[in-house]
């Protein structure tokens, strides 16, 4: 099986350099083709995808990964670019994956090299950060002239307790990121996200993004009784959930990302399943501070790539044309001032 595994590896690191040095990605959009085109159908609506997620067992340590399952193992660009195969996905922004604290430069270098070699779709990535550290400030000061990096994310639903990100040394790193024109991802527990709203309350030159719509579970929203959540019950009230999106929502240096939502379903699901945290947010923080977000492989959980941006096409579908090309890919290309 280790065999096998290192096979197989090895495998999927060749397919990646080929595929970028044969630059067989979708078709970028042309200097004259908009990232919102006006004349485009919905179903052909073109998308940045502001959560892709790369990681290469061989070059990187996740500590966080599972021994087995089906997250397991290495997902490259060889890997996305078969998963975004009819999505109408033309371009990405990549998000951290927890390396392991020592590479977190090493990401850096690796990111700002497949962003710069125009070889892939990947044209901006969020890099993974400890602000509360003391060097922070140093690390984050090459970003200044490094304009592949967009921001900043250290995931605070896992090994962080509650409040962690309002201690003093976490907020004064996170104001250096507004310094640099960067931005921070809020990845919390939905009964913390009130200390995303105070921070940025505390932070008001920083740009925040909510990830993964506050981490909703769409569990959360199916009726009593449902057969469907037998055994699986959700870490969420839809009612607290629903008030601290609204209180996020009144800051006006906070966005949200619509992704995450689909890794929580059960195995029989629709698009009426997630539509409703999807439209509190959308809703919530109206049609100019919205983005998608992907969250490939980990999406997985719940469904192919694929089946997930049909479902969001789905539940957006009697939005105005306006506003799903905002959400689709205007926003992302403003917010984080992406070069298509």
């Amino acid at each position: 099986m280790n065999q096998q595994r290192r096979q197989f590896l090895s495998q999927s690191a060749a397919a990646a350099t080929a595929v970028l040095a044969a630059s067989t990605f979708p078709a970028p959009l042309r200097a004259d083709e908009p990232a919102v085109n006006s004349t485009a159908e919905p179903a052909n609506l073109p998308i940045v995808d502001c959560h892709q997620h790369l990681w290469d067992l061989e070059r990187f340590k996740l500590p966080w990964l599972p021994a087995s399952g089906p997250l397991a193992r290495s997902f490259v660009m060889a890997d996305y670019l078969a998963a975004i195969e009819g999505t109408g996905i033309r371009h990405a922004v990549y998000m951290e994956v927890d390396v392991d604290p020592a590479q977190q430069q090493a990401e850096v270098d690796h990111l700002t090299e497949i962003c710069r070699s125009g070889k892939a779709p990947t044209i901006g990535a969020v890099v993974s950060g400890r602000p509360a550290a003391e060097d922070f400030a140093r690390y984050a000061e090459q970003f200044r002239t490094n304009p592949y990096v967009k921001g900043v994310r250290q995931v605070l639903h896992g090994g962080t307790p509650a409040g962690y990100c309002l201690e003093p040394a976490f907020v004064r790193g996170i104001q250096v990121l507004g310094e640099l024109g960067r931005s921070f991802d809020l990845c919390l527990r939905p009964a913390e996200l009130g200390d995303g709203a105070k921070l940025a309350d505390k932070c008001p030159e920083t740009r925040f993004i909510v990830d993964h719509c506050g981490n909703a579970d769409p569990k959360a929203f199916f009726k009593a009784g449902d057969p469907r959540l037998a055994g699986k019950a959700a870490d969420h009230n839809v009612d607290a959930w629903k008030r601290s999106i609204d209180d996020l929502a009144k800051r006006k240096n906070v966005i949200c990302k619509i992704s995450g939502v689909v890794a929580r379903v059960p195995s029989e699901w629709s698009a009426a399943d997630l539509a409703p945290p999807v439209n509190h947010c959308l809703d919530a923080f109206g049609p100019e501070r919205v983005v998608f977000g992907s969250d490939w492989p980990v999406c997985l959980l719940g469904a192919p790539l694929a089946k997930w941006v049909a479902a969001l096409r789905e539940i957006i579908a009697d939005r105005p044309l306006d506003e799903q090309r905002a959400l689709l890919a205007g926003n992302a290309v403003k917010f984080y001032g992406l070069q298509v």
